[in-house]
């Protein structure tokens, strides 16, 4: 059987993707396909893309987003400060990049992702500090401190690259942004229909 690649791109100061983040592993192993993370920046794609970064929208898209953070959060019973003290991150590129490490070295990239956003969305905690990363790298079993290094290699550099140009390419403007094959989901509020999509029901493409 052809392996199904959900492919997954995302920035890791994403709230939806922290929503999305247990949904997503779930669904993929109850139909056997592969999850593959591809973090990007977010400021570098999506003005190429027509994204809108939150902080610049007006205030009435800046208020139904709180209040669609509220009525996620209780609808999926998952903890979320709605103005954590380190939102957004200086920098949550290392971030992406160390997850993109895990998962070159054959490691759980997803629990490592959801273990970031989790300390940035819940316990406010630094995932600029690449101390902080370290430790929750640690936490996990892993070696934090030795992914913390990797993120600044040439090699995942060069992933992080290719990430950027594939979103710009295929028109991510937002996060997450999941493709299984021909088809396009942007945001965690349609991965019922990645899940009809793995099931074999037609979900229309493009």
């Amino acid at each position: 059987m052809t392996e199904r690649l959900v492919e997954c791109f995302y920035t890791l100061s994403s709230p939806w993707m922290y929503f999305a983040g247990p949904r997503l592993r779930a669904i993929a192993a109850r139909h056997g396909a592969r999850v593959l993370l591809r973090p990007y920046d977010f400021q570098e794609v999506v003005p190429r893309t027509g994204g809108i970064p939150l902080r610049t929208r007006p205030r009435p898209r800046q208020d139904y987003h709180a209040l669609e953070l509220d009525r996620w959060a209780r609808h999926l019973g998952m903890p979320l400060v709605p103005k954590p003290r380190h939102y957004p991150p200086a920098d949550q590129r290392p971030a992406g990049r160390m997850v993109m490490a895990a998962e070159a070295r054959g490691l759980d990239a997803q629990a490592l992702s959801h273990a970031i956003l989790r300390a940035l969305w819940v316990e406010e905690r630094d995932i600029a500090d690449p101390a902080v990363r370290a430790a929750i790298g640690d936490a996990l079993g892993m070696d934090g401190a030795a992914l913390v290094a990797a993120e600044e290699s040439p090699a995942i550099h060069a992933d992080w690259a290719a990430n950027n140009a594939a979103a710009a390419a295929r028109g991510v403007f937002g996060s997450p942004t999941f493709f299984l094959g021909d088809l396009w989901l942007w945001g965690q509020d349609r991965l019922f229909f990645l899940e009809k999509a793995l099931a074999g029901e037609a979900v229309q493409t493009p």
